[in-house]
């Protein structure tokens, strides 16, 4: 058998388990790993993968400024964690800023508690 057969069987064999890996991890409601290294990445993957609930300043908040949580999703997927004005480590929960990017139509900063785990908007506001 040729070289160029071999290379093809194998090529054809390669890409026909990668289509079947792709189909089997999309159907397990598994995350595909992507590059979540960085501490800014990782805490808000943490905040989509746990989820959050909003205290009730936050809802009064976010109906005056006219947004919904399909905003707040937006930020926790797109936005930037501002480690100085954050305590990660304050007991007994954490506090999270977290703002989003200025090309949003309406840039804002949300205020997160973490305990447990478990995030909770405190405050949502206008940039």
């Amino acid at each position: 058998m040729r070289v160029l057969h071999r290379t093809g069987y194998y090529l054809g064999g390669f890409s026909i388990g990668l289509v079947l890996l792709a189909f089997f991890v999309k159907g397990s409601g598994v995350e595909l790993p992507s590059c979540d290294y960085m501490p800014n990445a990782r805490v808000l993957k943490t905040i989509r993968n746990n989820g959050y609930t909003l205290s009730e300043n936050a809802e009064q908040q976010l109906k005056a400024l006219q947004l919904d949580t399909t905003d707040l999703n937006i930020l926790f997927l797109e936005g930037e964690v501002d480690f100085d004005k954050s305590d990660t480590r304050r007991e007994p929960c954490g506090f999270y800023s977290i703002y989003s990017q200025e090309s949003v139509k309406l840039p804002i900063t949300a205020s997160l508690e973490n305990c447990d785990e478990k995030f909770t908007v405190l405050n949502i506001e206008k940039k």
